[in-house]
């Protein structure tokens, strides 16, 4: 009779804050692999046990947590398994202030004696091609559309499938995609974790142990559905915030440009703010009204619809 096999829990932890312009994701091991540990001795909670890892791991105690998904394909070997649970939590500024370019300042939210080495990488370090704010974007992603090119030539159903996924062939960039793109990326072997002729890091991506980079792309998926039907994004806020600031947030997370007259219209017509008497005059120009969000007008949230239009991907 054949041996059961054995299978191991593990609690996986996805930090997220907004700093210098970008999301970012709290690592260890110098961007390596994500706060995580197995469910505690005598602890029937999982949220709780992650909360206590998370807070030895890395010093944060954090709020309000979402399950994102199990991954159950993590074969140790010897009949061993791995199931991972993962689990998202949006981190808001801990000093409330404005930085003179009107980005979010995230300040050190844990212990830097125990995480000597930076632990905020962004989510673009690791999925550098989901970034299309910047013109370079297009030179920067050319040779994964190579390989695409390459893998999908002689089969109709593949270059379908790469056309919807990646925005080719008269389809549009779906941001929301961003676990879709990964994986087909991992199953063309472009990417270190699938293939051993990994392509340099600057195209491909920081790679990372096991499958944490599969949950990264789950969590980045998850991040950019929300922003289209929730308030999430006031959750990486400070407090106090202008126009701009909102708008620069929102591009961070989706990746993309956003119209700013069609934008700000969008916010103020949905009363999702509150107007403040106070001012920001930190800029080089005209002082910029503060708002905070309006928690009572937040229950039909739509914040993308002001996206800018995308240049053409060419494969």
């Amino acid at each position: 009779m054949q041996a059961p096999a054995l299978c191991e829990t593990e609690l996986v932890a996805v930090l997220v804050c907004l700093e210098r312009g970008a999301p970012h994701v709290f690592t260890l091991n110098n961007g390596a692999i994500l706060p995580s540990g197995p469910l505690m001795p005598g602890q029937l909670s999982l949220q709780k046990s992650l909360r206590e890892w998370v807070r030895q791991q890395t010093g944060i105690q954090p709020g309000h947590t979402e399950q994102l998904y199990t991954f159950a394909d993590t074969h140790l070997g010897d009949g061993h398994r791995r199931v991972r649970i993962s689990y998202m939590t949006c981190l808001p500024p801990t000093v409330e202030r404005l930085e003179g370019d009107h980005r979010p300042h995230t300040a050190a939210l844990l212990d830097i004696e125990a995480q000597p080495a930076d632990p905020l990488v962004s989510f673009y370090t690791y999925f550098p091609w989901e970034d299309r704010r910047h013109p370079a974007h297009a030179a920067l992603i050319a040779p994964l559309l190579e390989g695409l090119k390459c893998w999908a030539a002689q089969d109709p159903a593949r270059q379908q499938r790469c056309a919807i996924t990646f925005g080719l062939a008269g389809h549009a960039w779906n941001d929301e995609l961003a676990l879709s793109r990964y994986e087909l990326l991992w199953e063309v072997g472009l990417i270190p974790e699938s293939c051993t002729q990994a392509e340099p890091e600057r195209v491909t991506g920081l790679s990372m142990q096991h499958d944490y980079r599969h949950v990264l792309a789950t969590a980045l998926s998850r991040i950019r559905a929300k922003i289209r039907y929730t308030s999430i994004v006031f959750d990486l806020l400070p407090r106090y915030f202008t126009l701009l600031h909102l708008q620069q947030a929102m591009e961070a997370l989706a990746g993309r440009p956003m119209h700013k007259q069609n934008f700000r219209r969008l916010v103020l017509q949905q009363g999702l703010l509150e107007e403040t008497e106070q001012m920001d005059f930190s800029g080089p120009g005209r002082p910029a009204r503060l708002y905070a969000a309006d928690n009572q007008g937040q229950d039909n949230c739509y914040l993308a619809g002001a996206k800018s239009p995308l240049p053409d991907l060419v494969w």
